[in-house]
């Protein structure tokens, strides 16, 4: 009758550690659930979509000065000027907006673009000064938002002396000076800002590429570890429960220290999950073998161990040690 008490002592000790892994299991799938809540939080503050060409739209009031000449009548031959403003206008919308894609900024149609509203700049320029000087400038920001790239710095430099020229021509000094700084300006601070922005960009994304990569990661691991702990401890639970089974009616005894071990197991792996969770689990090939003794034995298998040559390094250890569980749970399941 005293063994029998012992039998259910075991076995009620084996049901609580049960118990106490279900209620373990039950935080973790809590924090698992707080941290998807965490994460949408974060998705809300993204932030929003890229800049567009719409950013560079206002920098065309620099031509009001051109249009009021125009309705005025104090420019000669006013279709022409404004034709060439509306053609500059439209040129510079059209590289503006493809300059804020890569691909698009690169192509030969946006260089073309570029060529035409330089030579057209030149014409209205030499043609009318004055307030069509500051096309030039304008000229400066569609660069410095196209060219954004290791031939700025010389293109924005010739561009700027070639507009001072132009402009000197045209006004003489007082406006070259002006003129000239104005577009070296607008084309270096133009491409230095819209480069930060894009540089920001690309960083972000990337961190948010880590951090998913960093995510799946553990994921994985906690995966297989669980896949491993799990599938081994149980294993080994169902074998030494089975030898419990048959060894009761006749020896008591040998059934108690079948469900002691159960018990020590089951221990044991409520302490490996809270270890797999934190991600601070480490493998020890002398703990394994020694639980492998106890499985293999339990199965009615006799297992012989030998132990020769230098210690292991401690990942080389681990290693194996994984090894042999996963051996130990394959042949308690299949042999």
């Amino acid at each position: 009758m005293t063994r029998r008490d012992g039998l259910r002592r075991q076995v009620r000790t084996w049901q609580a550690a049960r118990r106490e892994w279900k209620a373990e299991h039950e935080r973790f799938k809590a924090a698992q659930r707080a941290a998807g809540k965490k994460r949408e939080c974060s998705d809300a503050e993204h932030p929003g979509p890229p800049p567009t060409g719409f950013a560079l739209l206002p920098w065309l009031l620099m031509g009001l000065g051109s249009f009021s000449n125009l309705l005025q009548g104090r420019t000669p031959n006013p279709w022409i000027g404004g034709l060439g403003l509306f053609t500059f206008n439209s040129l510079y919308i059209y590289v503006t907006f493809r300059s804020f894609d890569r691909a698009k900024r690169r192509s030969v149609s946006t260089r073309v673009a570029l060529v035409l509203m330089g030579l057209l700049t030149t014409g209205l320029a030499l043609g009318y000064g004055g307030d069509w000087l500051t096309f030039f400038p304008l000229l400066g920001l569609a660069v410095g938002a196209a060219l954004r790239g290791p031939w700025l710095g010389r293109t924005g430099l010739l561009l700027s002396v070639y507009a001072a020229a132009v402009s000197y021509v045209r006004g003489g000094w007082g406006d070259a000076s002006g003129i000239g700084y104005a577009t070296f300006l607008s084309s270096m601070v133009t491409a230095a800002i819209l480069g930060l922005s894009e540089a920001v960009r690309e960083l972000r994304a990337a961190r948010e590429e880590l951090a998913r990569r960093a995510v799946e990661k553990e994921r994985l691991r906690f995966s297989r570890d669980l896949h491993d702990l799990l599938g081994h401890t149980l294993s080994v639970i169902v074998v030494k429960s089975e030898a419990a089974r048959r060894l009761a009616p006749r020896d008591m005894d040998a059934a108690l220290a079948q469900i002691t071990d159960i018990e020590s197991v089951g221990r044991q792996a409520l302490t490996e999950i809270r270890e797999a969770v934190t991600g601070y689990r480490e493998g020890s090939l002398a703990t394994e073998l020694t639980r492998a003794r106890s499985a293999l034995s339990a199965a009615s298998v006799e297992p012989v161990f030998s132990q020769s040559g230098t210690p292991l390094d401690p990942q080389t250890e681990a290693l194996l040690g994984w090894v042999v569980r996963e051996a130990v749970t394959n042949v308690v399941r299949h042999s």
